[in-house]
């Protein structure tokens, strides 16, 4: 089996309980996920399987999420399920919030949660948290496509928000980051993706409508369909040549092509089906990955 699944992970599941859900039903070890998604949150959760897993790194990594947001205190994990360490008695408006979303557009610095996997030092930002002790936690640039308010409660504190963002953005850092700027705290109530590249909620798949192989076969998608590098029909004595890792000469139209996207990736198929990863070389393609066996 070969291609990718779209889940739509429910509340109270790591997404690793998901592979391992899906590694049952197909009894298949190969299989990864595309990107984290905390416990509390729900959403789009694409899957590898088989060889796709080699796939990973080439897919859009843009996201999209809908996050609720709590004012009026902070919590040590700047979600619902930490610690409250702060209140606050300040109380903000609607226009508060749309005000101070304009300072969240465009790249930003972001501190990541002390909550969070990244490693230092070899060891993981929680393994640090948990154990009391201090880590040097050094701010990341990242994008924001799109943010903006979707509705607010004024008595309740909360408000919707809807953030188009770059791979490695952490929606609880946005949360808390806003709370502190209004000087009313803040934290996630709530969290879903609502898209992960070429995958969105429209097209994803409940993991309880998963109960056995035949409807992970149903559900594959091919990743043809969902990487937007270049790609490239090889000819059957391409194909041989692929297969042995040697490079290739594109036929003369490949080679006056625009590249599609802004680097120099191409993906070589033959029969529908993708057999290797190339890169361009002036007129060349060489090889980075061979996905079919000899």
């Amino acid at each position: 089996m070969f291609g990718f699944i779209n889940i739509f992970k429910p509340e109270g599941m790591t997404s690793f309980d998901v592979v391992a859900k899906l590694r049952k039903v197909t009894h298949i070890k190969q299989i990864g996920h595309t990107g984290t998604l905390d416990p509390f949150a729900i959403g789009v959760l694409p899957i590898s399987i088989g060889k796709a897993t080699k796939l990973i790194e080439y897919l859009p990594d843009d996201k999209a999420y809908i996050a609720t947001v709590q004012f009026g205190a902070d919590t040590d994990t700047y979600d619902k399920d930490g610690k409250i360490i702060k209140t606050y008695d300040k109380k903000i408006t609607e226009n508060d919030v749309k005000n101070i979303l304009n300072d969240f557009r465009g790249e930003i610095s972001q501190l990541p949660p002390i909550y969070s996997a990244i490693k230092i030092n070899g060891k993981k930002l929680y393994e640090y948290a948990r154990e009391g002790k201090q880590a040097e936690i050094k701010p990341r640039k990242v994008f924001i496509s799109n943010i903006e308010l979707m509705s607010f409660d004024k008595d309740k504190q909360s408000a919707q928000i809807k953030v188009e963002c770059s791979k490695g953005t952490y929606i609880r850092s946005i949360a808390y980051d806003i709370g502190q700027k209004l000087n009313c705290g803040g934290y996630l109530t709530a969290l879903e993706r609502t898209k992960a590249g070429a995958f969105n909620l429209e097209t994803s798949v409940k993991l309880d409508e998963i109960k056995t192989i035949e409807d992970v076969e149903k559900k594959i998608i091919n990743p043809i369909d969902v990487l937007i590098n270049d790609k490239y029909e090889l000819s059957d004595i391409e194909r041989e040549k692929v297969l042995h890792g040697n490079e290739i000469t594109p036929r003369q139209e490949f080679q006056h092509s625009k590249e599609t996207k802004d680097n120099n990736i191409v993906i070589l198929v033959y029969g529908g089906k993708i057999i290797a990863v190339g890169f361009r070389d002036k007129n060349k393609i060489k090889i980075k990955k061979v996905l079919e066996v000899l």
